[in-house]
């Protein structure tokens, strides 16, 4: 027996390989497949199955290629209603592969076709389940996805994923390992630790929600406590993921247009495409095409064009380093993102070979702000997340998490100059981008963020009462 975590940091999410005897099961795959086919044929072996946990909301899955690819069946579990050819499980129901064996153990609570997947090994022992976002380490399935698709409350779905977690997980030996759909960085959670594998018994001692003592009552206020609103992108996944959706090779070829900075321009103002430039934000600071927004490949980047654009019909025309074109257009794809009209061949520097209109972000660095902030008041916006702010932030600094910049517009100054940071320097420019691409050009990133201002001495304040958010 082989069981092989595969882990995409970007989308926090693991998708799983496991094979017996020459057949293996693939759970949650991405959406381009080719690395689970290349795998198994390496190992002349074949894929059997494709396993999906639930419908799922921050990406694409794989199953329909895979499905097409190697004529595995897709299992979902109970409640399930795919528009495409799919083996709907039973609760208990169990499935050979080589000489070990996969439940279903329908576990609802997270959507109502939420399915944890139990693997016994050759001898018939518990050995490990992939429990999708039922559990994750630390945490649980948050329970408002699903609620108006399935009528349901989010309160009745946490009923129902307590019931779920004691009835069919909670009784598991201890010594079962947890492989689950995601880990820390996802929206489908809040609380989730950062490693990716667990053992039940460490989750039961470590998991505020497997509290032996907990009533539902307590379980529900605790689960759905501090919820924020999902990524608008979510619904949009979860229906190309029941109805059906391009093969990536598919979306790959019609976005891998390169474009003369001409062609790239005419396009830019007839299509209605957003411009995404997804270099490192060092480069997108000292030069990029007016009104493009900046997301940048080397961070959460699928997770922020999913909350940030949103729409997932959105036309694309992208700006990206070179050699990494195919790159960005398979991660937009993960999340549904398939209108890629195509790519500024030459990147960014092609643009100002052909003497094209560029704009930049002013920038400041903390020792520089340190010595104005000495001199004269300033506006300090902080764009990280509303409980990074609380935890520590500058003094009198003002928190407009990029998450909602949209609803912080008319917070920022029209006249005179503001400055923004977030953690590093990524979520500031992108904030500055946006704000750019609003009509609003005078915010001053800080380099280094947060990080670099507390290097330099910046007084700092922490565990405030953070202001109320409308969002």
């Amino acid at each position: 027996m082989h069981i092989e975590q595969i882990y995409t940091g970007c989308l926090a999410q693991g998708a799983y390989y496991i094979e017996s005897k020459g057949e293996v099961a693939i759970i949650d795959p991405l959406r381009e497949v080719h690395p689970y086919i290349e795998k198994a044929k390496s190992n002349q072996a074949e894929i059997k199955y494709i396993f999906e946990t639930h419908f799922h909301a921050d990406f694409v899955s794989g199953h329909l290629s895979l499905s097409k690819e190697t004529n595995a069946p897709i299992i979902y579990g109970p409640n399930a209603n795919p528009s495409f050819d799919a083996q709907i499980a039973k609760d208990q129901q169990e499935y050979k592969l080589g000489d070990i064996t996969i439940v279903a153990l329908h576990t609802p609570g997270h959507t109502m076709e939420s399915t944890t997947y139990l693997l016994r090994d050759e001898n018939g022992k518990d050995h490990a389940i992939f429990s999708g976002d039922t559990l994750f380490l630390g945490d649980v399935g948050r329970p408002d996805l699903a609620q108006k698709a399935e009528h349901i409350t989010q309160e009745q779905l946490a009923e129902t994923l307590y019931d779920s977690l004691r009835n069919k997980i909670m009784p598991l030996s201890d010594d079962v390992i947890v492989y689950p759909g995601h880990g820390a960085g996802s929206a489908c959670g809040k609380n989730m630790m950062k490693e990716t594998v667990d053992t039940l018994g460490n989750q039961k001692k470590m998991n505020y929600a497997l509290r032996a003592d907990m009533s539902k009552e307590e379980f529900v206020k605790e689960v759905t406590d501090g919820l924020m609103p999902p990524p608008q992108y979510f619904p949009l996944n979860v229906k190309l993921n029941k109805e059906g959706y391009d093969d990536v090779k598919d979306v790959i070829k019609r976005g891998s247009v390169g474009l003369t900075p001409s062609k790239f321009e005419e396009l830019a103002n007839n299509s209605g495409a957003i411009i995404l430039d997804v270099r490192h934000q060092s480069e997108f600071v000292k030069g990029h095409i007016p009104r493009s927004i900046f997301i940048g490949l080397d961070g959460s980047f699928a997770p922020w064009v999913g909350s940030l654009i949103a729409d997932v019909q959105q036309p694309i025309l992208l700006v990206a380093p070179e050699g990494r074109e195919e790159e960005t257009i398979t991660r937009l794809a993960r999340v549904g993102f398939d209108q890629v009209l195509g790519y500024l061949k030459g990147s960014f520097e092609a643009w100002k070979s052909d003497s094209k209109e560029y704009d930049s972000v002013s920038t400041i660095s903390a020792d520089e702000l340190k010595t104005l902030m000495q001199k004269e008041e300033i506006e300090i916006f902080d764009v990280r997340k509303e409980s990074e702010h609380f935890a520590q932030h500058a003094l009198n600094s003002s928190n407009t998490p990029l998450d909602f910049i949209n609803s912080f517009l008319k917070e920022f100054p029209e006249k005179g100059v503001f400055y923004m940071h977030c953690a590093g320097g990524y979520r500031s420019v992108i904030a500055a981008s946006i704000l750019k691409s609003r009509g609003i050009h005078n915010s001053i990133d800080i380099l280094g963020g947060f990080k670099a201002m507390q290097e330099s001495g910046i007084d700092i304040s922490a565990y405030q009462c953070p202001s109320t958010m409308t969002a």
